[in-house]
């Protein structure tokens, strides 16, 4: 005798569906959180590089450089004013900008402040 497979109830269905839009909404929003720290890294990567070459580049050129970055990676306005500070062989360098991030039912706004110092 051969046995017939039950019928299922559809459960298991609603319940992978449900698991798979909440995981499209996870990822969705942390997409947008990940994209803001990414960009954060990279200007702040950028200012740890600038630093090293500190000893040859001057200050004007130093904030050109950054502002270019910057804008390339598409950070906020803010982003633009870049302060370059110098006291014998030290150097700091330093922005201050807000990114707003939509996560669900409300919108935050972050305050970052990518900086580098170090010696040349």
């Amino acid at each position: 005798m051969v046995s017939r497979p039950r019928a299922r109830s559809g459960r298991t269905r609603l319940g992978c569906l449900l698991m798979l839009a909440v995981l499209a909404a996870v990822g969705y929003f942390g997409s947008n959180v990940g994209r803001v720290y990414f960009r954060f890294y990279e200007i702040q990567d950028a200012m740890a590089q600038e630093v090293r070459f500190a000893a040859r580049t001057q200050d004007a050129m130093i904030v050109s450089h950054l502002r270019a970055k910057a804008d390339s990676i598409g950070l906020p306005e803010g982003a633009q004013t870049i302060n370059v500070y110098r006291k014998g062989k030290q150097i700091w360098i330093w922005a201050h900008y807000f990114e707003i991030i939509e996560l669900p039912g409300r919108v935050e706004t972050l305050e970052l402040a990518p900086h580098a110092e170090g010696t040349f």
